[in-house]
């Protein structure tokens, strides 16, 4: 399945949930009528996702018209005209919730990645997502960390084995486990192992894991690590990273930090679908 097959699925799946018989009221109200609408910025932030606003609408309707005014990752000011939507009042009506529902949702966390992008951009470190995405919507919440200016952590348990405290603990230790798992995936998957501890960081050095999980650490035992890994594992730091906390982690000379909240628990951003009449002046 390709990407664009996979956004098509996460389309329908929508608006079938939105419309399972239809649009009642749409559909009692217009025919074959046409109009134009504006996607308007209500507050100030980065927008993610226009293609996929777009491609909501052209799912009903191949025929209808989105033309962007911004680009995916451009940061916008409350008001900004962000698109304007052409066609059938039927499908825009149609299509405008869950249009506005994936644009928003992306360009909240394309704003929320970029607030913590900006906290940590004079240091070297980057800023990672996790996997606690909404159900259903990796593809796409990951697609907007990254137009916020983010990096993408591990797409899918398939992409990277990450041992953590329970797989550590069932596998009798953080040697015995990353053993084992480097014995069945050999050099191809990188090897990720979760310490909380200078004592398991330690340990955790002397195995042949990759990257190096430094879990709800304290900033001086962070910097102790760094000033340790002398083996050119990469560093992160992960557990509690809020925007007025990453500053002074990234100082510690981690390679990266990892953040839950851009996506498990982020704000959508304020975008409304207004038609506009003839003279060009916005309605609803």
């Amino acid at each position: 399945m390709t990407l664009n097959d996979t956004i098509d699925r996460l389309i329908d799946i929508a608006l079938t949930e939105d419309m399972p018989a239809g649009d009642v009221t749409t559909d009692a109200l217009f025919t074959a009528q046409q109009s134009q609408a504006h996607a308007i910025a209500k507050a100030d932030g980065v927008v993610s996702g226009l293609d996929v606003f777009a491609r909501v609408f052209t799912r009903i309707d191949p025929s209808l018209h989105v033309v962007p005014f911004v680009k995916n990752g451009d940061f916008v000011q409350t008001g900004t005209t962000i698109a304007r939507v052409e066609g059938a009042n039927a499908v825009i009506l149609k299509a405008e919730r869950t249009a506005l529902n994936m644009l928003q949702r992306m360009s909240g966390i394309a704003t929320e990645t970029r607030r913590y992008v900006d906290a940590v951009k004079h240091t070297s470190c980057k800023i990672l997502d996790t996997r606690k995405t909404a159900p259903g919507l990796r593809e796409l919440d990951k697609r907007a960390v990254r137009e916020g200016g983010g990096t993408n952590h591990r797409q899918s348990l398939s992409d990277m084995a990450m041992l953590k405290d329970n797989h550590i603990t069932a596998a009798g230790g953080i040697s015995k486990a990353v053993e084992k798992v480097r014995s069945r995936v050999g050099e191809t998957i990188k090897i990720e192992v979760e310490v909380d501890t200078i004592d398991g960081f330690k340990e955790a050095l002397t195995t042949s894991a990759d990257w190096i999980m430094l879990d709800n650490m304290d900033l001086v035992t962070m910097r102790r690590c760094v000033e340790l890994n002398t083996t050119g594992k990469v560093l992160e730091a992960s557990g509690n990273m809020t925007l007025d906390r990453v500053a002074s982690v990234a100082e510690t000379g981690v390679d990266c930090l990892s953040v839950g909240a851009l996506t498990h628990s982020v704000q959508a951003f304020d975008v409304s679908l207004k038609f506009i009449d003839k003279a060009g002046e916005n309605h609803g």
